[in-house]
């Protein structure tokens, strides 16, 4: 165990920790008197995955296949095994993950405790609602198997936990069958925000995978301007190649300034929008860029220099939508800061089997802000009070500025179950924020 300065992915948060690498499952314990995390590939943008004072459990080393069932479609792990290194056992075999997020560099224990999401929510919920079962190791030393027939109650509380309730050593997952790694992508230009709204109505119950880049500069007419992503995969047969688990290019260094800044911005969400405007129409497309748009370049987070960024993600519900995104997106727009990597989706009905879980039927988007300091935390000071006033809900995994009294808020239906799961010797920088504990 060695002390280490952590850093968070959005670069704003560091903590000062005792980092105990885990290597065996059969081996893993706990140290006692310490206040304890588990820590993935720290993807996390905000402080849900560090532990300020603390020890966290690097599971990293945890990252051994223990089974590969494809009659009854099942992979079964060790926690520390990434997304990545799922898909690349299971799709040259013709299978793939039902849900997955935004980036493969997730380790499966990490996409259980928050419960990740992807492009298809409206159709196959969240990635715990592919988890068949989890091996949970408690503080005093007991190993559970959790599922949804037993200890749910743990089960629960453990998918979209933040790492609360125990270490999570193994999961099963369900797989999918696939014929081919391409997806068929229609890209549909979005005049106006009612445009994403009425082609999302529209495209949902034919397209498994839907999402939409917005140009968050754009306003009055345009507001909402962008791109719908919308498609399904291929069903003819074809090449079972799985996405590279190494990048194609690494960002070299840290800069002392953000490339995106008030000047840049504007003139790359305009070039990025023409771009991808002669795009518009039907094409095939590999797995990776399709999904993972972003690892192809290592380290991109270096790109908001020094300072590092901010990501604020919410949903509001159905009947607020159309007007409380309109409101974000005005608020943004008029602040001057804008974001590149603007992401707008639908979550549909089906609900998440965790307590804490982030998606309910609504509409979430999701925006990174270079950290300007005092202005930034003034702008999200904004936004959040509009996700209030829409009855909405703040990501904890993207979080590093909700207030208490709003995280408080819009868990305080299950907040008191969860808290008699929670393991005693677990705890982050994250959960002291928002609670006090």
């Amino acid at each position: 165990m060695s002390e280490a300065i952590v850093t968070s992915f959005g670069r704003v948060r560091r903590s000062r920790a005792e980092v105990l690498p885990l290597y065996f499952t059969c081996d893993a314990a706990i140290p006692i008197g310490r206040k304890v995390l588990p820590y993935g590939l720290g993807r996390s943008y905000g402080d849900a995955c560090l532990n300020e004072g603390g020890v966290l459990l690097a599971t990293r080393g945890l990252d051994r296949f223990v089974e590969l069932d494809l009659e009854h479609e099942l992979v079964s792990c060790e926690s520390g095994v990434s997304l990545g290194e799922v898909l690349a056992l299971a799709v040259p075999r013709g299978f793939f993950l039902p849900v997955v997020p935004g980036t493969k560099e997730v380790t499966v224990g990490g996409a259980i405790a928050h419960d990740v999401h992807g492009k298809n929510h409206h159709l196959c919920g969240t990635f715990g609602s592919q988890v068949e079962s989890l091996l949970l190791m408690r503080s005093n030393g007991e190993r559970l198997v959790c599922s949804r027939t037993e200890n749910p109650q743990l089960f629960a509380a453990t998918v979209g936990g933040l790492g609360l309730t125990g270490l999570i050593l193994q999961a099963t997952l369900r797989l999918r069958r696939i014929t081919s790694a391409q997806i068929e992508v229609e890209t549909l230009a979005l005049p106006d925000l009612e445009a994403f709204f009425a082609l999302s109505r529209d495209s949902d119950p034919h397209f498994e995978y839907t999402v939409a880049w917005i140009d968050s500069r754009a306003r009055g007419p345009k507001l909402g301007r962008g791109l719908l992503y919308r498609g399904n995969h291929v069903e003819e047969r074809g090449p079972l190649k799985a996405p590279p688990l190494r990048p194609s290019f690494t960002f070299p260094c840290e800069l002392p300034f953000s490339l995106l800044n008030r000047a840049s911005l504007p003139l790359m969400n305009a070039l990025h929008y023409a771009r991808s405007r002669l795009e518009v129409g039907k094409r095939r497309v590999d797995l990776g860029p399709f999904f993972f748009p972003l690892d192809g370049l290592g380290r991109w987070n270096l790109v908001y220099g020094r300072r590092g960024f901010f990501q604020f993600q919410t949903l509001v519900p159905p009947d607020r939508a159309p007007e409380a995104i309109r409101a974000i997106l005005s608020t943004v727009a008029a602040s001057g800061q804008g974001s590149f990597l603007t992401v707008l989706k639908n979550f549909g009905s089906r609900a998440s089997p965790g307590l804490l879980s982030f998606p309910r039927p609504g509409t979430t988007l999701a925006l990174d802000f270079a950290n300007r300091g005092e202005t930034t935390r003034r702008l999200f000071g904004d936004l959040h009070a509009l996700v209030r006033e829409a009855g909405g809900r703040i990501y904890p995994a993207k979080d590093a500025l909700m207030p208490p009294e709003q995280f408080q808020a819009q868990h305080a239906d299950v907040l008191a179950d969860f808290r008699s799961c929670m393991d005693p010797a677990f705890s982050s920088s994250f959960w002291r924020r928002v609670t006090g504990d």
